[in-house]
């Protein structure tokens, strides 16, 4: 057993000097042994004579790829709820990726509204604009600026045609609220930090996964809403409305119009329903009594609101004052861009009935 394991021995120079004559010139300049080829290549070692050194291959230069970074108010005009708009039209309001950086540039620093306290919120207004050679119904979205140091108002209005009667409602009963907005370089932030906030949102936690679970009532009345505002210091511009919705239920069909009782004489306004077959001859009377009543009921509620909003007025601080003489309204219409439809055109001050007009379109 030990003479083959000598004979062994002996037979390895005999395989290599067969495995030296199979070697190619660059790997007999290598074949010195393990020293000469630490000397050649420190990497290799004792493991150089397990085989060949594996050549690295270089890796293909690849461009460098670039990411603008994003803007710190970039998705600010997404966070502000567009009130009033109807639910099944939001998803045309984000059709287009809209470009609100005038919005942006004057809330930063430099700009218009920096450092200034601002309630913002949002609307939509349906306009046929052009796009890419043609012509169509756009829901265009628009931000409202109020600069202020406490919230325009803690309401929401609800009236529309359809609805006989207008309702003021707390924010939250439509479940709505000012939050304070965070800017991207700040979302790190603890709580304790944000109540400095100078951007501060109109928010609604209504989601539109859950509308199917509420009545169409309710659901109608988000379509409604108009963020509410009044200024008790412009009470005597104010021209309280003499008109009247009417609703007279009668079988088959209710008779539904407007009454003023300043431009309108009950009898000639009654006759002409008759003639135009609106109203049987047999409820004039009933109708016009009805008419009446609403006429009272309307008269009162002025008169309430009136002496309501003059109190207000009287115990109003001067500091509050101040702050409502230098209220501003700032709205903001997207920024033209090749992606986007052109609204330059149709850029409006009138924000909505309670708010008038804007101080400045942007």
């Amino acid at each position: 057993m030990r003479k083959g394991t000598k004979r062994k021995a002996k037979a390895k120079p005999e395989e290599d000097q067969k495995n030296e004559a199979s070697q190619s010139p660059a790997e007999e300049t290598n074949s010195e042994g393990p020293s000469r080829n630490a000397e050649l290549d420190p990497s290799r070692g004792a493991a150089g004579k397990a085989g060949r050194k594996r050549a690295k291959v270089a890796k293909p230069e690849t461009e460098t790829e670039y990411f603008a970074d994003k803007r710190n108010l970039e998705d600010l005009w997404l966070q502000v709820f567009p009130v009033g708009t109807e639910w099944d039209q939001l998803d045309m309001v984000y059709e287009y990726k809209w470009n609100f950086t005038n919005l942006e540039e004057a809330l930063e620093e430099g700009g218009e509204l920096h450092n200034k306290k601002v309630y913002l919120f949002g609307c939509t207004e349906p306009q046929l604009v052009p796009f890419k050679d043609q012509s169509k119904v756009t829901m265009i979205p628009v931000v409202v600026a109020v600069v202020s140091p406490f919230p325009p108002s803690d309401k929401i209005g609800i009236k529309s045609v359809q609805r006989e009667t207008e309702e003021i409602v707390p924010m939250k009963q439509m479940k709505m609220d000012w939050v304070p907005y965070i800017p991207l370089e700040k979302r790190e932030s603890q709580v304790e930090k944000l109540k400095n906030s100078q951007i501060f949102i109109l928010s609604c936690n209504q989601r539109r996964a859950g509308l199917r679970h509420l009545k169409i009532e309710r659901v109608k009345k988000f379509e409604y809403c108009l963020p509410y505002f009044y200024d008790p210091l412009q009470e005597d511009e104010l021209e309280q409305s003499t008109v009247v919705d009417l609703l007279f239920p009668i079988d088959p069909k209710p008779v539904f119009c407007e009454y003023d009782w300043e431009l309108d004489e009950l009898e000639e306004f009654t006759n002409n329903l008759i003639a135009a077959e609106e109203l049987p001859a047999d409820q004039k009377e009933p109708f016009k009594d009805y008419v009446k009543e609403k006429v009272r009921e309307a008269k009162k509620a002025n008169r309430e609101a009136r002496e309501a909003r003059k109190k207000a007025r009287e115990e109003l601080s001067q500091e509050t004052r101040a702050a409502y003489k230098d209220m501003k309204f700032y709205k903001f219409y997207p920024v033209p861009t090749p992606d986007t439809p052109d609204v330059s055109g149709v850029k409006a001050p009138f924000i909505n009935r309670y708010y008038g007009k804007a101080h400045k379109i942007i």
